[in-house]
């Protein structure tokens, strides 16, 4: 149950504003709280001056959701902040029904699904007018399918390259370097990645252009590339190799955050320790009050992390270079404090990360201080538990690009028609012969895996600057003569596929 204390408050609607159910108004310059609170705890994370508190006790008629960590307390008639369960009489209910039916996907004939030729050493022609370098057409299982190959030259291209690791590289939107020129950004993470975007067309338009170019086609074509995050870690990069961050191979991707973790092995740590704290820059878990212990018959230890707490056994770690990528160098430094009304002398509490690649066993002494003790054997079997069930750490990339332009009049006298049938799915996109993710909307925007290519060194650039990529449509004969297709260029693949051999 939440209050605001009117002394401390001076209404200044932070707590209004971040309510997820709209209880909170402010009248005469002072916080009220409504009907409807869950009691979710946003407004006592935001309030500035901890006029927002929490209290003991649900209030009465509600209900304590548990299908996430938040633990709203629904009342009678009312959601919890998620706005998915209403509270119908002491009852938590789904408030939709299961949806049982998806849309039926429009796939494309699977004869169109990959290409006659690949546009790998096509060439390109130019200018655009022009049709395209190679027209082909050839029949699979009795119909007639055609593939138009360029290597195109494109101004809207960069790569998202993903890092497996958990080692902090620098923060979100620093500008990341090579040979001292800007060539990209550190982008959001995803799970167990740090993402970079090299390249864009405002890069590849700017100073650096020619640098971001030649950068985006060595990650595309493989090679080993060394990239300074400003105030963050130099980074030596290959696409299907381990990351080098600061000059440490990283060999291992976490399994999950701390949170995930202890979910994924807490009946394995029940009964080998008391407690354990598993240290992850984005989310520390805390065993016996996470709600996974709970599950398995914990009760809360007295043992206090270090990090800003979210919700039940979660917390918020700093970013840094010690263990886990937060900021603790020494792993005692994760045990905040220990409350001996609760915890008891001699409880043990392990100490590692989301990798176990490093972990640390200590014992409670009477006065509440922590010794490190040797790990049991107990304990290594689950560390080595932890560390099996994580993945190689490697570097990915994903070549992205817009072929909306100018590069369609030489598949078509109808650039907008081969727009709308590439949607449709009409016609297949293919980069090097690989399949490329549509972006919706306007436009043939794609992304598509450097690794799934047909053959190495596919990509190139050219000092406009542009990348040059090589780009596949395939579509039935019949859409191509609709969408105005340079028909008197066709040739028939096996006579392609011929000059070649010879």
């Amino acid at each position: 149950m939440v209050r605001i204390d009117l002394e401390l408050c001076n209404g200044c609607g932070l707590c209004a504003r971040n309510c997820p159910l709209g209880c909170i108004t402010i009248e005469g310059k002072k916080a009220n709280i409504g009907a409807g609170c869950s009691s979710c705890g946003i407004c006592t994370r935001v309030c500035n001056r901890g006029a927002a508190q929490k209290e003991a006790g649900p209030p009465a008629g509600s209900v304590t959701c548990s299908h996430c960590p938040v633990q709203c307390q629904v009342q009678e008639g009312f959601t919890g902040a998620c706005r998915r369960y209403t509270n119908i009489k002491g009852q938590l209910v789904r408030n939709r029904p299961l949806v049982t039916s998806a849309p039926k996907p429009t796939l494309p004939p699977p004869e169109i699904e990959w290409p006659l030729i690949t546009a790998i050493g096509a060439g390109t022609e130019y200018p655009c007018p022009r049709p395209a370098p190679y027209i082909v057409q050839g029949q699979r299982g009795g119909i007639e399918v055609v593939t138009v190959v360029t290597e195109a030259p494109l101004s809207y291209s960069g790569i998202k390259v993903k890092i497996d690791t958990n080692f902090h590289i620098g923060e979100e939107g620093a500008r990341v370097r090579r040979e001292g020129q800007v060539v990209g950004m550190v982008d959001t993470e995803e799970y167990g990645s740090k993402m970079l975007y090299i390249g864009g067309a405002n890069l590849l338009t700017g100073k650096s252009g020619f640098m971001a170019a030649r950068t985006i086609v060595d990650l595309a074509n493989g090679r080993r590339v060394v990239l300074k995050v400003e105030n963050g870690s130099t980074l030596e990069l290959q696409v299907g190799q381990r990351p080098v961050i600061d000059g440490q191979e990283d060999t291992t991707m976490r399994v999950g955050c701390g949170s995930a973790t202890i979910g994924l092995f807490a009946r394995d740590l029940k009964g080998v320790v008391d407690e354990a704290i598993i240290l992850d820059h984005h989310i520390i878990g805390l065993f016996s009050e996470h709600l996974a212990g709970q599950e398995v018959g914990m009760t809360y230890s007295g043992v206090v992390p270090a990090g800003r707490k979210s919700t039940r056994g979660r917390y918020f770690g700093d970013p840094g270079n010690g263990w886990g990528g937060t900021a603790i160098t020494d792993p005692r430094q994760a045990i905040k404090a220990v409350d001996m009304n609760v915890a008891r002398p001699g409880m043990r509490i392990l100490v590692t990360e989301t990798t176990a690649r490093r972990a640390a066993l200590f014992e409670v002494q009477p006065d509440g201080n922590v010794r490190e003790i040797p790990l049991t054997p107990e304990v290594s079997r689950v560390i080595e538990l932890i560390a099996s069930n994580c993945e190689e750490a490697r570097v990915s990339a994903l070549y992205v690009g817009g072929t909306g332009g100018s590069a369609r009049a030489g598949v078509t006298t109808l650039p907008v028609e081969l727009t709308r049938a590439v949607h449709r799915g009409e016609i297949k996109l293919t980069i090097g012969g690989a399949p490329a993710m549509l972006l919706p909307g306007g436009g043939i925007n794609f992304m598509v895996d450097v690794e799934k290519v047909a053959a190495p060194e596919a990509f190139y650039w050219v000092p406009t600057p542009a990348t040059v990529a090589p780009v596949e449509y395939t579509m039935l004969k019949s859409t191509y003569e609709r969408i105005g297709g340079h028909l008197n260029r066709l040739r028939p693949v096996e006579e392609v596929v011929a000059g070649v051999k010879d």
